[in-house]
C-alpha cells in the first residue's frame, strides 16, 4: 500500500515538474523577456526576472545566473519625474558653468583657488554653497579654462584659415601654439599653481587627456592627416615643444614675451627639420639596402651559371 502511495505521489511530482520544465524550455528558445507572470513558479517574493536575450549558446554556465534587469515600463508620473530630474541636472550644470566662467576673472588676484570660485558664485548671484558641488574644485576651474581655451583656439584657427594656409609647416605650427599660449598671459603670474594642480595624481589623467586633444587639434589645423604610427610620434614631439615653451614663458620677462616666441620658433623649426632628416635618412637607407640586395642577387646568379 505504501509503495502504491509513493508511486502515485512520485508520478504527480514528475508530471508537475515536466510541465514546469517544458514551460521554461519554451521561454529559453523565445527571444522575449521571461516574466514571472508567465511561469508556473510565480511568486510575489521572487527576485527580478532575467533577460534571457543576454544568454548565448557559447556562454559559460555561470553567466546564466547573472541578473540582467530589463528596463521597467514607466508610467506618466514616472516619466514626468524623470524629465524634472533631467531639467534639474541641466540647470545645475548651467549654474556651475556660470560660476566657473565668472571665477576666471578673480584668478589673477585670488589664484586657482576655491576662494575665486566662491567670488564667481557671488558675482552671478548664486549661493557660495554651489562650490561644494564640484568634486575637485580647483582642478575643475583649471580644466574649464583649458577647455574654454581650446574652443577659442578652434575659433581663431577657423577665422585665420586663409592666413595659416599661406605659411610653411613649422611657421604654421608655431603660430597656432603662440595663439594658444597667449591666452594664458592674463594668468601668467598664477600659472605655476595651475600646473601644480594639473600634476596632482588625481587630476593627471584628465590633464593629460586635455593636452592630448590640444596637440591633436593643432596638428590637424596644420594639415596633418596621418593615421599610422607617425600620428603618435608627431603629437608626442609637439607636446614636448609645447610644455618646454610653456615653462620657458614663466621665466620670460622680455617685452610681450618676445624671447618665448623666439624660443618656440627655433624648437618647432628644429623638430620639423629633424623629422625631415630622419625621413631622408630612412629613405636613403632603404634605397642602399635595396641596391645592395640587388647586387648580391646578381652576383649569386652569375656564380650559379
Amino acid at each position: 500500500m505504501n509503495i502504491i502511495r509513493w508511486s502515485f505521489a512520485y508520478g504527480i511530482r514528475r508530471t508537475r515538474w515536466l510541465s514546469i520544465s517544458s514551460s521554461i524550455h519554451r521561454d529559453l528558445n523565445n527571444p522575449l523577456v521571461f516574466h514571472p507572470s508567465q511561469s508556473p513558479l510565480r511568486n510575489n517574493n521572487r527576485p527580478p526576472p532575467y533577460n534571457l536575450r543576454a544568454l548565448s549558446d557559447n556562454a559559460s554556465s555561470s553567466s546564466i545566473h547573472e541578473d540582467v534587469k530589463p528596463e521597467p515600463t514607466q508610467t506618466g508620473s514616472q516619466e514626468q519625474h524623470t524629465e524634472e530630474e533631467k531639467k534639474t541636472t541641466h540647470d545645475i550644470k548651467d549654474d556651475q558653468t556660470r560660476v566657473l566662467q565668472a571665477a576666471l576673472e578673480h584668478v589673477p588676484n585670488l589664484g586657482w583657488t576655491e576662494e575665486a570660485m566662491v567670488a564667481g558664485a557671488r558675482e552671478v548671484g548664486l549661493s557660495p554653497s554651489i562650490v561644494g558641488a564640484f568634486p575637485r574644485k580647483e582642478a575643475a576651474l583649471v580644466e574649464y579654462f583649458m577647455d574654454d581655451c581650446l574652443q577659442r583656439l578652434l575659433g581663431e584657427i577657423e577665422s585665420r584659415e586663409e592666413e595659416l594656409s599661406k605659411l610653411v609647416l613649422h611657421d604654421r605650427l608655431g603660430k597656432i601654439i603662440r595663439i594658444r599660449l597667449e591666452m594664458q598671459v592674463p594668468y601668467i603670474s598664477k600659472w605655476p599653481q595651475a600646473l601644480s594642480i594639473q600634476a596632482n595624481p588625481l587630476n593627471l589623467p584628465t590633464s593629460f587627456k586635455l593636452r592630448a586633444i590640444l596637440m591633436d587639434e593643432i596638428w590637424h589645423a596644420a594639415g596633418d592627416r596621418s593615421t599610422d604610427l607617425d600620428w603618435y610620434a608627431k603629437r608626442t614631439l609637439l607636446g614636448g615643444i609645447y610644455a618646454a615653451t610653456e615653462l620657458y614663458m614663466l621665466t620670460d620677462y622680455s617685452p610681450e614675451f618676445r624671447n618665448t616666441w623666439t624660443f618656440l620658433d627655433r624648437r618647432v623649426s628644429d623638430a620639423v627639420d629633424c623629422r625631415k632628416t630622419v625621413q631622408e635618412a630612412t629613405q636613403l637607407a632603404t634605397a642602399i639596402g635595396a641596391g645592395i640586395g640587388n647586387t648580391v642577387q646578381a652576383f649569386l646568379r652569375r656564380q650559379t651559371h
